[in-house]
C-alpha cells in the first residue's frame, strides 16, 4: 500500500477513514440516540440545499454543545499524544519513549497544577497560561530524564526508562505538594489528574488549536530529518545535517504536542508508545510515512477510547487514564519483552 518515494498513501486513506468512522461512532453513541443519517440531514440542512434538518432542539443542543466538541478534543488529544509519542521514539531511536513514560506528561501535570493552585495571583486570565505553563514542565522533564539516563548508562533504553520514572516520580511528587497548597482547586486537579475530556466543550478546542497546530506541523515536517537521524550522527553529519539542532526542534515541539494535550485533557497514559508502535507495524520505519498516520489513528484511537470510557459503566463514566492504563500496560510489557529479545 505504498505510493510514491515509499510514501504509503493507502495506508493514509485507511488512516483517515478508521478517524471519520470512529467521530461518527463518537457523536451517535450515548444515552440519547441521534443517528448518522439524522447528522447528515442536519448537515445538509445548514446548507442552501433545501434540505430541512431531522433534529430537535434538545438534539440539536446535544450533537453541538456536547458531544461534538468532546469529538474533536479526543482527536486533537489523541493525535498530540501518539505523535509526540512517535517523535520522541525517532528522536532517541529508543521504542519505549513515551511522554508518560519519559517524564514529560508528569512535568506538564505539575507546570498545569501550578497554574491552577497560584494562577489567579500572577495572572488576569490564568486559564489560558496552563498551556504554556505546561509545555515548560513538559520540556523540563524530558530534558531531565534524557540527562539522567545518558549520565547514568549512555542513553539506553533501559537507562531512559528508569531516568523517565525516576523524573516522573519527583515530579508527581511535588505535584502533589502543590495540591496540598491549594485545598480549595482539589477536587478539580484530582478529576483532571484522572483525564476526561468532556469538561471545556468548544471553549477548550479553542484553547488548544493553536498549539495542536503548530507542534503537529513541526513534527511531521521534521519526518524525513528523523529518517536521516536513524542512520546515526555521523552520517547525518555528513549529509548536512545538525542532529544537535534536529533534536532540539523535535523535543520542543514534541514537548508543546505533549503539553497541549495534558492542559485540557489530564494526564492520559501509554496513547504515545500503543499507536506508533502499531503505525511501525503497518508502514514500517519510514517517520515520513510514521508521523501522519499516527496523526490519524490517534485522534481515532482516543475517540474510540472516549466511547468506551462513557459507556462500559454508563450512566457514570471511566476516566480515561484508567481506560487507557488498562489496554497499555500489556502492550508496553510485550514491547518490553520484545525489545529485551532483540538486545540480547
Amino acid at each position: 500500500m505504498k505510493g510514491g518515494a515509499g510514501f504509503p498513501f493507502g495506508w493514509t486513506l485507511v488512516g483517515l477513514g478508521v478517524l471519520i468512522v470512529s467521530i461518527l461512532a463518537g457523536v451517535t453513541t450515548g444515552a440519547a440516540s441521534v443517528s448518522a443519517v439524522d447528522i447528515g440531514r442536519h448537515a445538509l440542512g445548514l446548507l442552501p440545499v433545501g434540505v430541512e434538518s431531522p433534529l430537535t432542539e434538545r438534539q440539536e443542543a446535544l450533537l453541538v454543545e456536547l458531544r461534538l466538541p468532546r469529538v474533536v478534543m479526543g482527536a486533537l488529544v489523541g493525535a498530540l499524544l501518539a505523535t509526540a509519542g512517535g517523535a520522541y521514539q525517532g528522536v532517541f531511536r529508543n521504542p519505549l519513549a513515551d511522554p508518560f513514560l519519559l517524564g514529560a506528561a508528569a512535568g506538564a501535570g505539575l507546570g498545569a497544577t501550578l497554574v491552577m493552585v497560584f494562577g489567579a495571583e500572577f495572572f488576569a486570565s490564568p486559564r489560558t497560561m496552563i498551556p504554556v505553563a505546561a509545555f515548560l514542565g513538559a520540556l523540563l522533564g524530558v530534558v531531565a530524564a534524557y540527562l539522567l539516563g545518558s549520565a547514568a548508562g549512555g542513553g539506553g533504553t533501559a537507562a531512559l526508562l528508569l531516568a523517565g520514572v525516576a523524573v516522573s516520580s519527583f515530579l508527581s511528587a511535588v505535584q502533589t505538594l502543590v495540591q496540598q497548597m491549594g485545598v480549595d482547586q482539589l477536587q478539580r486537579i484530582y478529576s483532571w489528574l484522572l483525564g476526561g475530556l468532556g469538561r471545556g466543550g468548544w471553549d477548550d478546542v479553542r484553547l488548544v488549536l493553536p498549539y495542536a497546530v503548530v507542534a503537529l506541523t513541526v513534527l511531521l515536517a521534521c519526518g524525513y530529518l528523523l529518517d536521516m537521524l536513524a542512520l546515526g550522527d555521523d552520517k547525518a553529519v555528513s549529509l548536512g545535517l545538525n542532529p544537535v539542532m534536529v533534536r532540539l526542534v523535535v523535543i520542543s515541539a514534541a514537548s508543546l504536542a505533549t503539553a497541549a494535550a495534558v492542559s485540557v485533557s489530564g494526564l492520559i497514559g501509554f496513547v504515545g508508545i500503543v499507536v506508533p508502535h502499531i503505525v511501525r507495524r503497518l508502514v514500517g520505519s519510514n517517520y515520513r510515512a510514521i508521523l501522519p498516520i499516527t496523526v490519524l489513528l490517534g485522534g481515532a484511537f482516543m475517540v474510540l477510547v472516549d466511547i468506551v470510557a462513557r459507556t462500559i459503566v454508563s450512566p457514570a463514566e471511566l476516566p480515561i487514564g484508567v481506560v487507557t492504563a488498562f489496554l497499555g500496560a500489556p502492550f508496553f510489557l510485550l514491547i518490553l519483552r520484545t525489545t529485551r529479545h532483540r538486545s540480547t
